[in-house]
């Protein structure tokens, strides 16, 4: 933890508790998550929750299997800036279901995203996140990138590697309305101290430490290795060109 770190929890607000004792028993009922390892789950201070990132409801799986943990992830600003009645729903759902608006983006819109999770961990609750970055497509796990791990060394938190199993299926890519049918599977590993693979400014001790992150999940999940990051294909010769030099994925 930093030194700078505020006496009191960030406190979920009145929408999200309010929002995770109705939708909660709801999801319940439809889906019959099973959930495997939640007592591992620290029951109090900073925490990271990192998990595969297979569909649009990944966030909201997480927040309902761990509770009654509160947990926050961040999401698109654009959900909470809508005019009208469908811009307030908009808000009041992404709210009440513990997100956090950002810009998304590269440079400083990236470092703002980073800044974000880090006051409310070092507020003493905690965040989700996917370091696979956007989700999978073809079902297999992608290499993770390193900002995690950056957050993970730079607030001493410890990550909690989960594996979601069934989400795709419940709401595949593309796909507007949800099945069902199918059940989804949560699992908890137990939480990873990467304190000593180096300080959070060291690239070598952020690749390492997101790399046993991933390979938690994947004793987790069980999913085939994509063993590459998961972007569009390259379009045009320079692009290629950037994509082949060596640098380090954040």
């Amino acid at each position: 933890m930093t030194d700078s770190a505020p006496d009191r929890p960030h406190k979920p607000s009145p929408v999200y508790n309010l929002g995770r004792m109705l939708l909660a028993p709801i999801a319940r009922a439809v889906y019959r998550p099973r959930v495997e390892g939640k007592e591992l789950i620290p029951p109090e201070g900073p925490v990271i929750f990192a998990s595969n990132h297979l569909s649009v409801i990944d966030s909201f799986a997480i927040p309902i299997a761990a509770a009654p943990r509160p947990v926050h992830f961040l999401a698109k600003s654009e959900y909470f800036e809508g005019s009208g009645f469908s811009g307030w729903l908009s808000k009041q759902f992404f709210t009440a279901i513990g997100a956090v608006p950002v810009r998304r983006g590269a440079g400083q819109a990236a470092m703002e995203a980073l800044d974000r999770q880090r006051e409310i961990l070092d507020s003493g609750a905690a965040v989700a996140l996917h370091p696979e970055g956007t989700r999978s497509r073809d079902g297999r796990l992608y290499k993770g990138r390193t900002g995690i791990a950056y957050l993970a060394l730079e607030t001493g938190a410890p990550v909690v590697p989960i594996g979601l199993i069934g989400t795709d299926k419940v709401m595949p890519v593309g796909k507007k309305m949800p099945s069902f049918r199918q059940r989804v599977d949560v699992k908890f590993g137990a939480p990873l101290d990467l304190s000593a693979h180096g300080p959070a400014t060291s690239g070598k001790a952020r690749r390492a430490a997101t790399d046993e992150i991933m390979a938690a999940i994947h004793a987790l999940s069980g999913q085939e290795l994509a063993g590459t990051y998961n972007e569009p294909a390259a379009q045009g010769a320079m692009e290629k060109i950037k994509r082949a030099l060596p640098h380090e994925r954040k």
